[in-house]
């Protein structure tokens, strides 16, 4: 299905689809598949997350009034915390974690070719990229479909989605180990996490990323880091 979207604007589907997500935020997103894990996930306490992201939790106090509009869906996880080691693929085919991305605010979205909402989603997040990526953000659009790059590849050229970088997990270990934490329930499921790589909030379902309130929560985020 192909969008047709304005440049700078939202398509208009997908900013119904986000206002839907903002209703049922924390209901269950849609066209998931399970499979074998290449992330063995590990358990992050609450305790621990406390001692290792001190700063977070009023970084999640402070962008919690800019979970709104578009991005309704987004909430505050209880506890700001560091994930499991998420392994994955960068552009180069070489292994990367999100260690890899200190220093800058992140947004990590999973996403599949096989996932309509997340095909939806992927022009306004690469539009995102596009207008706000720097050395202190990055989208980090990880797919997750199995078997070859082909199709997300294709997927990618045919929507003119060129300013993300390609990040690939085909064993979809990055989803179940997301599963495990409690943070992935469907897809597309994306994160927010400090330049510390704490988690700070978490999102079910797709959002109108290029729209005047995903900036404004990006560009909330990264000035809320203490190096800004």
């Amino acid at each position: 299905m192909t969008v047709e979207k304005k440049p700078g604007r939202p398509a208009r589907k997908l900013i119904a689809v986000a206002a839907l997500a903002g209703i049922l935020a924390g209901a269950a997103a849609v066209y998931v598949m399970e499979s074998g894990s290449g992330n063995a996930g590990q358990d992050a306490t609450a305790a621990a997350g406390g001692k290792q992201c001190p700063l977070a939790r009023d970084t999640a106090a402070a962008l919690t009034p800019l979970f709104a509009g578009q991005v309704a869906a987004m909430m505050a996880v209880d506890e700001p915390r560091p994930l499991p080691a998420l392994t994955f693929e960068g552009p180069d085919g070489q292994k990367r974690t999100i260690e890899d991305f200190a220093g800058k605010t992140l947004l990590v979205n999973l996403w599949a070719t096989w996932c309509v909402p997340c095909r939806e989603e992927m022009p306004a997040l690469n539009a995102l990229q596009k207008e706000l990526g720097s050395d202190r953000f990055e989208v980090v659009a990880i797919n997750i479909d199995t078997g070859t790059d082909e199709k997300p590849k294709a997927f990618l050229d045919e929507t003119g989605v060129h300013d993300l970088g390609y990040y690939r997990d085909s064993s979809m270990g990055v989803f179940n180990a997301l599963k495990k934490e409690g943070l992935a329930f469907g897809l597309p499921v994306t994160l927010l996490m400090d330049e510390k790589g704490c988690l700070v909030s978490a999102m079910n379902g797709p959002a109108a990323w290029d729209s005047d309130d995903a900036k404004a929560l990006i560009r909330a985020a990264v000035a809320a880091s203490p190096d800004a």
